[in-house]
């Protein structure tokens, strides 16, 4: 049960094709005649049998046929009985290989294929190929050649156009698998089973379209988590803002919400097919770059000086060797060698100065990662130049990447550079935006690895009581908040706002604004009217109650005239802020299709379309993610000390950040939302105005209820579950807390693995290693609390320091864990618990634990496979009441199922 459930579909031992009948002219479909010959040229290392669904015998012996896999290249009027066939000769994957199958025929094989519990590729689909296993189950051309390096592609032409260019480059694959419209196997689940393919170091992936954001980020946020993943997106200018309601909705689009999203799944996105291509390069050669600094190491200034130019382009820093690195490489360059910015070795440069001023960028601390450009010189040999850089030791310990320009007097060197599997440009710009991509890698980790619960550890927001405002809006069947309704909306989160009162007469606004103290602000209060500068509904610095009362006349009067059919509540008047040397900023919140709520962020006031300053992060958000949401804006910049101004008090402007998530976490009634102008200095953060927009939502009604089967539902990444959070007395004193893992347990779990006795390492893992492989480990620890589920028991150990300082740390001393199986109402789980804590009921409270967590989450079986030879863990399964039956695959384990 350990085994991915896709395993029969993309490492399968046995295959029965459905190709047709070579013999019979009108029985082979193009695709069929394809496979056919796709076996005969690549021998399959499993099993490999042809079914004809029309020759007479066949159904005989379907008694004595097996197989994993049923590929099928058949007309569409055989498809449905090969699939029904599949299903009887016990086949848990099939392919369909066809085109042009219209959405009811392809819904109508999908039906088939789930009644026949088959995981169905296609239709619309090229297949796949896997060169380790020999496996060309495609008619995508011949099979690739075998690498590290996996592609999963929504186009059939881009996978074609992709094989042919890694013929071409050198570059090999472990996976390529092409997927089409209407199919049942899809992005996500492919991206699941890679994530854990000891084959795959890297995934690159052409998206057309999503059809499901939790499920496709909690599968990238898997797989970039354990390996690095480049994505090219079609469709990156989408209409679909004409009718956008507020500032955020308006400045938004679909494709600046995909690369957020992008972001905070630990994934790296690229613009063009041609930067996907260069990504290749630089993924196949299993480089995995720490940082933002590269060296240059050329034997021209001009090529150098323009990759220097690019790095600064795109954000990135030129990486200059330190004074120590410098001096003792300077002996080993040739005359007139520059080590001021770029490493020039001028035109004597011989193959030996490369190599040692390659060495020392290497071993350089401020360094982290080497292009080396070469331009073709009177006396320069290319090829052994390149000799040079190929001679050097794997794997280094930072990237190398070449530029040798020029044209038919370097193309023996650069067949030498790819052979060594050295990422080759033909020009600097190429090389250094390849490196910029690969290096955001580093950049999006850390995004990757921040888990938010959906509160902050601010004070708690009185949620209820804004739910009720809520309820009372759309009771009305209204969906724009008054202006009295968003300032106690966000009162009820702590977001700090203006005093603000309702004039419902002239005489009135007189009356508050001189309690007040002028100079106030006079604003027009309607459901009706979005923007209330639309319709000259704000007036400032008014300075005496005599110009309050006629503004308020003049107002209601202008107001009748530009918006007849509006509702008017009456004016509001609030004292004035005085920005004084605040800076003016937005915060901002859309919901888009299909990543859910989105939280927005940049420079402020009536300007905010014309200096379309956004920055975007999916919520929920800690302070890690909100300063570096900050950072990422162009007014940041501001945001220090300014023109003369002190800096503003980012702990406030940061809080204020975290509020909002909370919002949106905890509100998913809330459409859009736009609080602008923001007013920040260095007393704190202050808003101004705001416009809000709610609608009704399924998932409210869950959270309204506590509900957690459903709650978070319209959240594309599932908050931490801080919810889980117990504490427990332990046999003998002390506590211990059992809580759901994160991703900084992953040091903590790996000495629990270490520390268990090999007796207790093979009753978990059915493996005699020492220790979990980096792999396991990040699938361990960095997981979709939706899909899957780890609690940790953790206890605090004290030390005391050689000064004497007594020490606290914390301690994993078992994990109970499961996983949701692919049809989505069972799970399998695991426990492990630390040998010298054995016998303190810590496993039973893990256990009863998770269960709980599993019934919460509306699953209705959960099992798993214990080796027969464990006594103790089958006695405590049978103490919590599971049954305990044989394991018919295999006679070392039984079978133990509990119904939720």
């Amino acid at each position: 049960m350990d085994k991915h459930f896709l395993t029969p579909l993309f490492a399968p031992a046995s295959i029965a094709a459905f190709v047709g009948n070579a013999d019979d002219p009108g029985g082979q479909t193009p695709a069929g005649r394809t496979l056919r010959e796709a076996f005969r040229a690549d021998r399959f290392d499993g099993t490999l049998r042809f079914l004809d669904v029309r020759t007479k015998g066949t159904l005989e012996e379907l008694a004595q046929t097996h197989a994993d896999l049923a590929l099928i290249a058949l007309a569409p009027r055989d498809v449905a009985a090969a699939l029904e066939i599949a299903g009887r000769i016990g086949c848990k994957a099939a392919v369909v290989l066809s085109s042009g199958i219209g959405a009811d025929e392809a819904a109508q094989w999908r039906k088939i294929a789930r009644r026949e519990g088959v995981h169905l590729l296609g239709p619309n689909s090229l297949g796949f190929q896997r060169p380790l296993l020999h496996l060309n189950a495609s008619v995508a051309g011949p099979l690739a050649r075998s690498g590290p390096l996996a592609l999963v592609a929504q186009s059939g032409a881009l996978t074609a156009s992709m094989l042919d260019w890694a013929r071409q480059n050198g570059v090999g694959f472990s996976s390529v698998v092409s997927l089409g419209p209407h199919t049942s196997v899809d992005i996500p689940q492919v991206l699941d089973f890679l994530a854990n393919d000891q084959a795959t170091h890297s995934i690159i992936v052409y998206l057309e379209g999503i059809a499901d954001a939790r499920r496709f980020m909690s599968a990238l946020r898997s797989a970039s988590h354990a390996k690095p993943v480049v994505v090219l997106k079609a469709g990156r200018k989408p209409a679909g803002n004409e009718a956008a309601q507020t500032h955020s909705a308006a400045i938004v689009g679909s494709d600046d919400v995909f690369d957020a999203a992008l972001r905070r799944a630990g994934a790296v996105r690229v613009r063009s097919f041609v930067e996907l291509f260069s990504a290749a390069k630089c993924l196949a050669s299993r480089y995995r770059p720490v940082g933002k600094r590269l060296a240059v190491v050329t034997n021209g200034g001009g090529p150098g000086v323009l990759a220097a130019d690019w790095i600064n382009e795109i954000g990135l820093h030129l990486g200059k060797l330190s004074a120590p690195a410098q001096k003792v490489l300077q002996p080993a360059l040739p005359p007139l060698a520059s080590l001021a910015d770029l490493v020039d070795l001028s035109e004597e440069a011989q193959p030996a100065h490369y190599r040692a001023a390659i060495d020392a960028a290497s071993a350089d601390s401020q360094v982290d990662g080497v292009l080396a450009i070469f331009s073709p010189k009177a006396g320069a040999d290319a090829a052994a130049t390149a000799k040079a850089l190929a001679d050097i030791p794997r794997p280094m310990n930072k990237p190398l990447l070449a530029c040798w320009m020029g044209d038919s007097s370097v193309g023996k060197a650069r067949t030498v550079l790819a052979d060594a599997t050295i990422p080759s440009f033909r020009t600097p710009e190429a090389a250094v935006g390849a490196f910029g991509n690969i290096a955001a890698f580093y950049q999006n980790q850390q995004l990757l690895q921040q888990t938010p619960p959906p509160l902050s550890a601010l004070a708690k927001p009185d949620i209820e009581g804004a739910r009720l405002l809520i309820e009372s809006v759309l009771a009305e069947r209204r969906h724009v908040l008054t202006e009295m309704e968003w300032k106690s909306l966000l009162s009820s989160f702590h977001i700090p706002i203006t005093r603000t009162l309702l004039a419902r007469s002239a005489s009135e606004a007189m009356m508050i604004a001189t309690q007040l103290g002028f100079p106030v602000a006079l604003k027009i209060d309607s459901p009706d009217i979005p923007h209330k500068s639309d319709v000259e509904g704000v007036a400032l610095n008014v300075l005496n109650g005599t110009a309050a009362r006629d503004t308020y006349v003049e107002m209601m009067e202008r107001v009748a005239r530009l918006a007849p059919e509006a509702r008017i509540n009456g004016v509001t008047v609030q004292k004035m802020v005085r920005a004084r040397r605040g800076r003016e900023i937005y915060v901002g919140m859309v919901t888009d299709e299909p990543f859910g709520p989105v939280i927005v962020f940049g420079a402020g006031g009536t300007m905010i379309e014309l200096m379309n300053d956004r920055a975007m992060e999916l919520p929920p958000l800690n302070q890690f993610l909100a300063h570096r949401l900050i950072e990422r804006s162009r007014v940041a910049e501001t945001l220090g000390e300014w023109r003369g101004a002190n800096a503003v008090d980012m702990e406030a402007l940061e809080d204020l950040l975290l509020r909002v998530s909370e919002m949106v976490c905890e509100l998913p009634e809330l459409r859009e939302m736009d609080i602008n102008p923001i007013i920040v200095d260095e007393n704190g953060a202050i808003s101004v105005d705001a416009r809000i927009v709610v609608g009704s939502s399924t998932q409210a009604v869950a959270a309204h209820v506590g509900n957690a089967v459903n709650g978070y539902q319209h959240l594309a990444i599932m908050p931490y579950p801080a919810r889980y959070r117990r504490e427990w007395p332990l046999p003998g004193g002390g506590t211990y807390i059992v809580r759901p893992v994160h991703p900084n347990d992953a040091q903590m779990l790996q000495a629990l693995v270490q520390g268990l006795s090999p007796e207790s390492r093979w009753f978990r893992f059915v493996s005699r290693f020492h220790e979990l492989p980096p792999s396991m480990l990040s699938r361990f620890t960095l997981i979709d609390y939706d899909r899957e589920m780890a609690l940790v028991a953790v206890v605090m150990e004290r030390s005391v320091s050689p000064e004497g300082t007594v020490l606290e740390s914390e301690r994993i001393v078992g994990v109970s864990r499961y996983v949701t199986n692919p049809d989505q109402t069972s799970c399998e789980f695991s426990l492990v618990v630390a040998d010298e804590f054995s016998g303190k009921g810590i496993g039973s409270r893990l256990m009863e634990s998770i269960i709980d967590v599993a019934r919460d989450k509306g699953l209705a079986e959960i099992d798993g496979l214990v080796l027969a030879n464990n006594p103790d863990m089958l006695k405590l399964v049978r103490r919590l009441g599971f049954t305990v039956k044989s394991f018919p695959e295999d006679p070392d384990f039984k079978l133990v199922t509990y119904m939720l």
